[in-house]
């Protein structure tokens, strides 16, 4: 089974560096303080992200004549979406997107309310945010059976924060919910470490690093876009099972999204630099910053599926 994987694996990987390759050949060349599609789909071949394993079977009837067949049951994280956060409207790091996040009437301007001093910590500052379906999307979905699909579709906008005044520049719509009152619920945290907390889910955020603020804004647009009947202007990625072809979407085992819980989500940097690895928040260490405060992150997130081979019994193992 080792084998398998590692080959497996190694396919994938190659053919995720061929399609970074294709796209890098034909895209524009961006700034320093950009990323491209090409560098974020080449960024997908990273097995640590994908985390790609074998945790059951599936069962199957095939007629005629009538008998039950098998499958292995899959699970691995897929990128499903890039969100990005920046601090000036239109701003967006991810080149080929930045159009979508342009001014709106209402959300015009962005950037911190009190000019950074070295002194000080208690910094508000605002953060537009977009939250767009991964362009490496469809190449995974054509690589085979053991692959999952994505519940997402690449360059699809899901959501975009100036579409959005009320929720995420005025803060209205859940500034009474008791995780924006009550100190300490939902906050991302591990011990001492604290960025700050998911609630209230709007656009701005007292924090002195602009790196830490970025990721909470990150997380908190990604917080409501897995879910459905949220106070916002949005699409939801959140979707149903579809049992009968083998396929089980994030939320199915676990909850769509709890901070901190790599159980339910991974984060890889895009910008201000690609990263080679996925994590989760809040992380050790110094955070990378970028000069015009523009921050990419891609969410990995879990899915499960099987080979079809006939009508679905039943599954084992998650």
């Amino acid at each position: 089974m080792n084998t398998i994987k590692k080959a497996f694996l190694s396919t994938c990987c190659s053919w995720l560096v061929f399609a970074g390759v294709a796209v890098t050949n034909a895209a524009f060349s961006t700034s320093a303080h950009a990323v491209n599609t090409a560098q974020i789909v080449a960024a997908t071949a990273n097995t640590q992200c994908m985390e790609w394993s074998v945790v059951g079977v599936c069962f199957w009837l095939k007629c005629y004549p009538c008998k039950v067949r098998t499958s292995m049951k899959v699970k691995h994280y897929i990128p499903e979406v890039v969100v990005s956060s920046y601090a000036n409207t239109g701003a967006n790091p991810w080149s080929e997107m930045s159009s979508l996040g342009s001014a709106k009437p209402g959300a015009e301007g962005g950037g911190n309310l009190i000019t950074p001093n070295n002194k000080r910590d208690n910094l508000p500052r605002f953060k537009n945010a977009d939250v767009i379906g991964h362009p490496a999307g469809y190449v995974l979905s054509n690589m085979g059976d053991y692959i999952c699909d994505s519940a997402t579709t690449g360059f699809m906008p899901y959501y975009l924060s100036t579409l959005d005044v009320p929720g995420w520049r005025w803060g209205v719509t859940e500034m009474l919910y008791p995780q924006s009152i009550i100190p300490g619920r939902r906050e991302i945290q591990k011990g001492m470490n604290g960025w700050g907390s998911v609630y209230p889910r709007q656009g701005f955020l007292v924090q002195g690093d602009d790196g830490k603020a970025g990721a909470v804004m990150a997380q908190r647009a990604a917080d409501f876009v897995v879910r459905t009947g949220q106070p916002h202007i949005y699409m939801s990625i959140n979707t149903r099972a579809q049992e009968s072809n083998g396929w089980w979407p994030p939320g199915f085992y676990e909850d769509p999204l709890i901070e901190g819980n790599i159980a339910t989500h991974k984060w890889q940097q895009l910008h201000p630099s690609v990263s080679n690895s996925c994590e989760v928040w809040p992380t050790n260490g110094l955070v990378e910053q970028d000069e015009q405060g523009g921050y990419a992150y891609a969410l990995w997130r879990p899915y499960r599926c099987c080979e079809p081979k006939g009508a679905f019994l039943f599954s084992v193992g998650q």
